[in-house]
């Protein structure tokens, strides 16, 4: 059970650096936008550009975890991040930073599906989506790390020495899961599948079930991180005018409802069933959606509550591996865990770009300030998406006979 924490803590803290990456941007907003000269459009490009390069790899990150396991694949992708930090650090316009956000993205897609293939060996079936939540749920506290501390860091040393700082702590990251991940347990004997140029996505994606499912993490996953990591700064920024401190103690709580998510909904779905807890997740995770369609905003006060209930029903989202899982045999799992967050980052690529060119679309102030209806025409196009997609998740999918039989 000791290695099994070890890896269970290892894969964590490579999940936290995901985390504190994919938000970072969001405290950072202001200050990016003067010292590279970027428009609302620009930055909201930028920063979904991580999410693109997520994406991009997630396909053959999947043939990787089932061919040579999460110990090499997972590392390799993370010297990526490194890269992409030093790009990052060192950039003087928009082409660069757009680069270094492209590879920090790429480098952090294996880090969750890599913990999901692991852990489907190192825990008994059934505790695998307690343990994978409580992983992902701690990980999570990377964001928070991302708000008011960010916030702190930056003011004191730039944003440039914290992207700089981060790729060697990425590096140590990447050298720990290399060197203590093994890809099995001691005594078990790690069995690299053979058939990756079989017909394994085909037979993915002809499957109705699966189709709800990746389009529902589309748009939920999405939002959540389209919202959380970056559009909610600019809109506290903005719309209540907030400081940089106190706008990152309400990101903040966001993403300690993140967290809270995570850790929890696992065992939701251990006691009431997967698909139960997705359909009462993803109900109240629309319904955490419109008091920011309010034409004069929540006091902050009452937005940090509902900042809480939005990041604590956005992160049900990570049921949608769970529920994936149920469906295909465990030679096939790697693929389609890959599948299903490669719609996820995509969604969150199309909606984090999509709300710049809304909110772009209105004229900002003398101060660089978008007005309030900017805000609510962006996070309304959202809602209907999601609104729309969870209408068609519930509607019964045809029956797929024979998928689970092997293995």
């Amino acid at each position: 059970m000791n290695r099994a924490l070890a890896v269970f803590i290892l894969f964590g803290i490579g999940y936290f650096l995901s985390n504190f990456f994919r938000a970072a941007n969001a405290v950072i907003a202001g200050d990016l936008m003067r010292d590279l000269g970027l428009s609302a459009a620009d930055l909201g490009m930028m920063t979904s550009l991580f999410y693109a390069g997520f994406a991009a790899v997630q396909l053959p990150l999947g043939v990787a975890l089932d061919r040579i396991g999460p110990r090499i694949a997972v590392p390799s992708l993370m010297l990526m991040t490194v890269v992409g930090c030093l790009l990052f650090a060192t950039a003087t316009a928009l082409p660069q930073v757009a680069v270094g956000r492209t590879l920090i993205g790429i480098g952090m897609a294996g880090n969750l599906m890599g913990a999901v293939k692991a852990f489907g060996v190192w825990f008994p079936p059934n505790r695998v989506a307690t343990f994978t939540s409580l992983m992902v749920g701690i990980g999570a506290l990377g964001a928070l790390v991302a708000a008011t501390p960010l916030a702190w860091l930056n003011q004191q040393f730039g944003w440039r020495a914290v992207f700089l700082g981060g790729a060697g702590v990425v590096l140590l990251s990447a050298a720990g899961i290399a060197l203590g991940a093994q890809n099995a347990p001691p005594g078990v004997v790690w069995r690299a599948t053979s058939d990756v140029a079989d017909d394994g996505f085909g037979r993915i994606f002809r499957n109705s079930q699966f189709w709800r499912i990746a389009l529902l993490n589309f748009v939920w996953l999405g939002t959540v991180l389209a919202v959380q990591t970056l559009w909610a700064g600019p809109y506290l920024f903005d719309v209540l005018r907030l400081p940089q401190i106190e706008t990152g103690n309400l990101l903040l709580l966001i993403s300690a409802g993140v967290a809270t998510g995570y850790a929890s909904c696992g065992a939701l779905a251990d006691t009431f069933g997967v698909r139960r807890t997705v359909q009462g997740g993803m109900a109240l995770f629309l319904a955490s959606q419109t008091p920011l369609l309010l034409p004069i905003p929540l006091p902050p006060p009452a937005l940090a509550v509902a900042f809480f209930m939005f990041g604590f029903t956005g992160a049900f989202n990570l049921l949608m591996l769970t529920e994936v899982r149920i469906l295909f045999p465990p030679s096939m799992v790697g693929r389609a865990v890959t599948a299903v967050n490669l719609f996820g980052f995509t969604g969150a690529t199309a909606i984090q770009w999509g709300m710049g060119v809304i909110i772009g679309a209105f004229t900002p102030d003398e101060a660089g300030r978008y007005p309030v209806e900017a805000y609510i025409a962006a996070f309304g196009a959202a809602l209907a998406i999601n609104i729309a997609v969870f209408i068609w998740y519930l509607t019964p999918a045809p029956v797929q006979q024979g998928l689970k039989a092997e293995g």
